[in-house]
């Protein structure tokens, strides 16, 4: 996803409660969502590898071999501790698809594909990275409110872009790990000083500013995410 300054004033303004000391403590947020989201994201989510490879079949060859594995990869992480299942979540996704700019792989200017989407595209861009990241983890059992989708303004080859990376807080005040496709490994939040956060979101809510200070309700104000919930529901992450 590559934008500008002015792609963040048209609706993307405010600066997110992350980002090196300020990604640290404001992960557990409320902001009252609607029950049926709520409902939706913090259900138990015992791992379904067959209903995904249904969704799968529907998708196509491409979505069939790479959903096979990863189904393969959760499996081998199912019992192991939640930063193991980071790094296998964060490791497949990065190696398996390729990055291509949304006009690109999509003819769009900007889409957000559902994970199964991109696994049967093999190719797409930052946030589609980072929304299959967070629905994998999710169906290995990580709870929602542990992770934050957040845009950023990205340090890349001298120029500055948007771009978007899953954020991972293992209790409340801890310092967040960054899951990025720019770069292989998982760094801690204050060893990524090239990411200036914007704003933030997840199943319980959109933040702004650098403290609790929300910005509303996630599916109201962010169509596409809302799509993309739909989706994957439909998809079987959750």
């Amino acid at each position: 996803m590559r934008r500008t300054e002015a792609d963040f004033a048209q609706g993307r303004g405010g600066a997110a409660a992350v980002g090196g000391r300020r990604l640290r403590s404001r992960a557990f947020g409320q902001c009252g969502l609607v029950a049926l989201l709520l409902t939706l994201l913090l259900v138990g989510n015992a791992l379904d590898g067959p209903r995904l490879l249904q969704s799968a079949q529907k998708a196509g060859p491409g979505a069939v071999s790479r959903t096979q594995a990863l189904v393969q990869e959760m499996n081998a992480s199912e019992n192991v501790d939640e930063t193991e299942k980071l790094r296998a979540v964060n490791t497949f996704f990065n190696r398996q698809v390729q990055y291509r700019e949304d006009k690109d792989a999509w003819g769009m200017v900007d889409y957000w594909a559902s994970p199964m989407e991109f696994l049967a595209k093999g190719q797409g861009d930052c946030e589609d990275y980072a929304i299959a990241k967070f629905f994998s983890l999710i169906h290995l059992g990580v709870t929602p409110a542990k992770m934050r989708m957040v845009y950023v303004r990205a340090q890349n080859a001298g120029t500055i872009q948007a771009h978007m990376v899953l954020a991972y807080y293992a209790e409340p005040n801890a310092e967040p790990l960054i899951l990025d496709n720019l770069i292989t490994d998982i760094r801690p939040a204050s060893r990524r000083p090239d990411l200036a956060p914007v704003f933030s979101f997840n199943a319980e809510g959109l933040w702004q500013g650098v403290g609790a200070t929300t910005a509303g309700d996630p599916v109201a104000r962010l169509s596409r995410w809302r799509e993309v919930l739909s989706k994957a529901k439909s998809e079987g992450w959750w």
